[in-house]
């Protein structure tokens, strides 16, 4: 049976949280491979959030705010 469709703010959500990923990766002039290795992730993992492709795990977005030194809240708010 599949699961009812996400409501349409979720994927807008998903969308912010990638931007921010993503501004604040180019202020401190990282490559998403760079931001990848820093957080011990695949750069297309990296890619993937930024570009809201898929849900994140809290995992990756925990890895990601402390590979750019920023509280996760900084990024999901």
């Amino acid at each position: 049976m599949p699961s009812d469709p996400l409501p349409a703010w979720v994927p807008a959500r998903r969308r912010q949280i990638g931007d921010r990923i993503r501004a604040v990766r180019s202020e401190r002039k990282l490559s998403q491979e760079k931001l990848a290795e820093h957080a011990g992730l695949d750069r297309k993992t990296v890619n993937r959030i930024e570009q809201a492709a898929n849900s994140p795990k809290l995992d990756h977005l925990l890895l990601i705010a402390n590979a750019l030194d920023v509280p996760l809240a900084d990024l999901v708010r």
